[in-house]
């Protein structure tokens, strides 16, 4: 009789749970910090963005324009790539 597609998925994990694997590696207190750094600039980066491709007025363009090039550089200080 074949097996269904569930007894297969069911095999499949059992399998996967079976194989060992290896242990994630520890954050330093600095690396984590700078992780969660990056996370936060990323997500204002997100927000400028946004608010860049719904802005009509040119000042306030300015402002987020010399925002997001200010969170680019932070980011980049960080090591992070666009």
């Amino acid at each position: 009789m074949a097996r269904g597609w569930e007894s297969k998925a069911v095999e499949s994990q059992i399998e996967s749970a079976a194989t060992p694997r290896k242990p994630k590696t520890e954050l330093t207190t600095q690396q984590a910090e700078a992780a969660r750094k990056i996370d936060s600039l990323l997500l204002h980066r997100t927000r400028v963005l946004r608010d860049l491709e719904t802005c009509n007025e040119s000042r306030y363009r300015k402002t987020l324009s010399d925002g997001l090039a200010y969170l680019e550089q932070q980011l980049a200080e960080l090591g992070w790539h666009a």
